[in-house]
């Protein structure tokens, strides 16, 4: 099991990120447009840069729904390759089969 403060900080980048979507967006699109003068995508930049760090979607890190664990995730299921597995094992998942031979 993951630190609890770990998720909520994860949890917390998860609202700023959808909190700032679309002033992030916005001034983006100011940023990168070439027709634009100079001075304003500078002007653009700079407010892009006084936003908060963890409003960026970069900085969001993938973790299991059940256990908050960031390493070994399967992006299809949510969640680690320990709760797969254990999932699995419990007939939870359909179609899953744990394999023998």
């Amino acid at each position: 099991m993951a630190k609890k403060s770990m998720v909520e900080r994860e949890l917390k980048r998860q609202r700023l990120v959808k909190q700032y979507a679309a002033k992030r967006a916005a001034l983006k699109e100011i940023a990168t447009d070439e027709s634009k003068p100079m001075e304003e995508r500078f002007k653009a930049r700079l407010k892009l840069a006084e936003l908060p760090r963890n409003s960026s979607p970069t900085r969001l890190h993938n973790r299991c729904q059940l256990t908050g664990r960031p390493h070994a995730y399967y992006r299809k299921l949510k969640v680690s390759r320990i709760m797969l597995r254990e999932l699995a094992s419990f007939g939870q998942i359909p179609g899953m089969v744990k394999s023998s031979w």
